[in-house]
């Protein structure tokens, strides 16, 4: 059995832990997939190069509204495509020639526990001191009758399709549903999604989810308080049997894209042989500093959180490689301020509460609310739908939650995620701060203002 001081199961963040403060010590990271984990190479980073094509197909068919008369003759999807993989897929050799290059071994087989820090590596045992476990996420698939005689995607391999469909059916009406929703009707496809609640991003604030299913539907056919109970084979596409309000149906589509939320991958790790405590959803129970129940093993990323964001994840790791490198100086990490963005048409993002969680805790709020149209820049923008909303604490006059829907919302949020994260109050960042005019930051301001 191999001995080792670090074991790193996971090269996405996992693999980002690996600083060079561990050169001397015998470290070796275990993957049998790509290096980059899910971010890299079938969430955040590909699908945002796929939405920047899809943002500039939209823009050209919406520019006449500024009198800019444009449109779209064809969308090649295959340059498209390549243009990311491209430039994606060469990475995952160069990362483990340079783990290797560093003295660190790279095992391309599963890792499974067999006993408290012993892992099984295809015909190997290999032990360390140090474990960090941060084995990633992986798609849900459905127990739908039928499911298992078509052809359908998820989110890790519809990036990857030869062709266009002319039609698409989208199970689920999450973040990952409105990006690959805009993406393919922005080139053309007819889409059809299915949201078993009324509103789609029913996790955002209920007036951000409102008025992004509003324009959704603009563009989308949306079929909400339905679920798919059965599909067959169609052709080269698929039916589905659809409950609704109004009864069942069949929708027809030339390619079935299945977003139904994501699972950790613990179960393939046979976590509790190695000692490792559970959530009831599956996810590496730590303590703040990232310590399992088991000493010496770590944890981090979608194995342990229910965020599923990369750069939560880079945070823990951050915080698990300080915490191995300083055992007398742990550091801890508060999940409070956890922004996130919908790389969506319109743009959302949030932090902190939504309306209807402020409600339910029974907080004293107040709320602030104002339209993009309310500034200059949305004048030039022609802007009549997006708006900043913002939250804070009657008690003490700071922000509880921030929530943008519309163009650079991802952007214009970070200010927000700073003042959350430094405690500033909102009378410091509304009226102590200058805000650029005529920028599309002075709906921030006004926001502020109004609180």
């Amino acid at each position: 059995m191999r001995q080792y001081d670090l074991v790193v199961l996971g090269a996405g963040s996992g693999n980002m832990l690996l600083s060079e403060e561990f050169d001397g010590l015998r470290t070796a990271i275990v993957d049998p997939d790509r290096f980059g984990g899910t971010c890299l190479n079938r969430g955040c980073i590909p699908s945002k190069m796929f939405v920047v094509a899809a943002d500039a197909a939209e823009d050209a068919r919406t520019a006449q509204r500024l009198g800019v008369h444009a449109s779209v003759s064809h969308v090649d999807w295959k340059s498209v495509r390549d243009r990311v993989f491209n430039r994606i897929d060469p990475l995952h050799e160069s990362a483990v020639e340079y783990r290797r290059g560093k003295g660190v071994d790279v095992f391309t087989e599963a890792a499974r526990f067999v006993a408290p820090k012993v892992l099984e590596v295809g015909t190997e045992r290999i032990t360390a001191e140090t474990i960090v476990v941060a084995v990633g996420s992986r798609p849900v698939v459905p127990d739908i009758p039928g499911l298992d005689t078509v052809a359908f995607h998820t989110s890790d391999t519809i990036m990857r399709i030869d062709d266009l469909p002319a039609s698409m059916l989208v199970l689920g009406g999450g973040f990952i549903a409105a990006e690959f929703g805009h993406v393919f009707s922005s080139f053309g496809v007819d889409v059809t999604i299915v949201q078993r609640g009324p509103r789609l991003l029913m996790a955002e604030d209920e007036q951000v989810s409102q008025r992004f299913t509003e324009l959704a539907a603009q563009r989308q056919r949306l079929l909400l308080d339905s679920e798919v109970t059965a599909v067959e084979p169609k052709g080269d596409g698929v039916t589905a049997r659809v409950a609704g309000p109004d009864g069942e149906h069949d929708v027809e589509a030339g390619m079935l894209l299945v977003c139904v939320g994501r699972r950790p991958n613990t179960d393939r790790l046979r976590a509790a042989a190695g000692g490792l405590q559970l959530d009831e959803h599956g996810h590496v129970v730590t303590d703040d500093a990232y310590r399992t129940s088991v000493p010496g093993v770590w944890a981090l990323g979608d194995a342990v959180n229910h965020f599923q964001l990369k750069h939560v994840a880079n945070a823990e790791s951050r915080v698990v490689r300080h915490n191995i490198l300083h055992p007398q100086d742990v550091r801890t990490l508060s999940n409070n301020v956890a922004p996130h963005a919908v790389f969506t048409s319109p743009q959302i993002a949030c932090v902190g509460l939504t309306e209807q969680e402020a409600r339910h805790r029974g907080i004293d709020y107040v709320v602030s609310v104002r339209d993009y149209a309310d500034t200059a820049y949305g004048w030039a923008l022609e802007d009549t739908t997006s708006f900043v909303k913002l939250l804070a604490s009657r008690a003490d006059r700071m922000l509880l939650g921030a929530h943008i829907i519309g163009p650079q919302a991802a952007t214009l949020i970070q200010p927000l995620i700073q003042a959350m994260s430094l405690g500033l109050t909102v009378d410091r960042i509304g009226r102590d701060v200058m805000y650029i005019h005529p920028a599309l930051t002075e709906a921030v301001e006004q926001a502020l203002l109004g609180l």
